[in-house]
């Protein structure tokens, strides 16, 4: 596991909630791929959280990784909560339900296959990666759009 693979992740919603997309750009050893997709009616946290989800199952083995998100959702999600609400069986602080905890138990059994740096990264501020996301995620709410015509 000496290469590291970058991924760069992205979730956008018309509405909130409404229709979805969710996209992933990746660079590894010098070559690149990108995956998209959407859903017609969902949040935005849930595409963000479905980009990261959809990358990850798209590695075929074990790897290290670098992930760039401009969610503090995902990211603090996965680096700060996610320990706390697993020991309180998927309570928050509060002891409410925790919120898209069945993308938090995919993600989280995916995560564990992988060493992961879970990086955030400022939204629509020039970053390369975090642009060419951004554009995958809408063209996977331009996919659901137009099935929908």
């Amino acid at each position: 596991m000496n290469e590291v693979v970058e991924i760069y992740t992205d979730g956008a919603c018309k509405g909130n909630p409404g229709v979805g997309g969710w996209g992933a750009w990746f660079h590894y050893n010098g070559h690149e791929k990108s995956i998209f997709g959407g859903e017609e009616n969902t949040t935005n946290n849930r595409m963000e959280m479905m980009a990261v989800i959809k990358a990850l199952e798209t590695l075929k083995r074990a790897s290290k990784v670098k992930l760039y998100t401009d969610s503090s959702y995902v990211q603090k999600g996965m680096t700060e909560w996610l320990v706390g609400w697993k020991a309180k069986n998927w309570k928050t602080a509060g002891k409410k339900p925790v919120k898209n905890d069945d993308l938090w138990k995919q993600l989280d059994m995916l995560a564990s296959q992988h060493q992961i740096e879970w990086l955030w990264v400022r939204g629509h501020d020039g970053n390369l990666g975090n642009e060419r996301a951004d554009v995958l995620a809408n063209a996977g709410v331009e996919q659901v759009l137009n099935k929908a015509n």
